[in-house]
């Protein structure tokens, strides 16, 4: 290898470290602060670089909250794939949409993130790995649910189960779910029920 191969070689290393180390950063501020009151000039103080150091990394505010989010999304998709793989038979997608639900509650990245999507899709990388991971998230589910997802009718199907997950997550985080009077078990059974086949 040239010596000019290893010192880029070198350099690619040194800025995904880097990066990852805002990330880090970034995530502890997330926990601490919240998600959507993140602020570069917050995050860049938690991991020691002056705030215009980010801009090397990150487009911006958005851009960094997206690259959390598909974080987020390849630990959920990750979650829900090791939960269903647990269950023979009936019960899959409650389980996935269980291990859904613990990582949901505890994190609001994944919100944050949808919400710094811009309105015209397609243009940053930020955005094309948040849709991939999102996609690989989505299809979890459906091969938890036993379906492919091969029409759009159960494409629908899961993106509707999605969409309950996140509401479902929004009430139990904010302790209205019991507060309604239903048990998280109740509503993933029932969620089951709807959409995965009788196995």
């Amino acid at each position: 290898m040239s010596q000019s191969a290893r010192r880029n070689e070198r350099r690619a290393r040194d800025h995904s470290a880097t990066r990852a180390a805002i990330l880090d950063a970034a995530r502890r501020v997330a926990a601490r602060e919240g998600a959507r009151d993140l602020s570069l000039r917050g995050v860049a103080a938690e991991a020691g670089f002056a705030p215009a150091a980010l801009y090397s990394y990150f487009d911006g505010k958005d851009d960094l909250l997206l690259a959390l989010a598909a974080e987020d999304l390849a630990q959920l998709a990750r979650a829900m794939r090791g939960a269903a793989a647990e269950c023979d038979g009936k019960g899959k997608l409650a389980a996935a949409a269980a291990a859904a639900l613990t990582l949901l509650r505890t994190t609001e990245t994944i919100a944050a993130g949808s919400a710094a999507l811009p309105a015209s899709s397609g243009a940053t990388d930020a955005e094309r790995l948040f849709n991939g991971r999102l996609i690989a998230a989505l299809k979890v589910l459906s091969d938890a649910s036993g379906h492919s997802a091969d029409s759009r009718e159960a494409q629908c199907d899961v993106l509707l189960v999605a969409a309950a997950l996140s509401g479902l997550a929004l009430l139990a985080r904010a302790g209205r779910l019991e507060a309604l009077g239903f048990s998280t078990a109740e509503i993933l059974e029932r969620l089951e029920a709807r959409f995965s086949p009788n196995i």
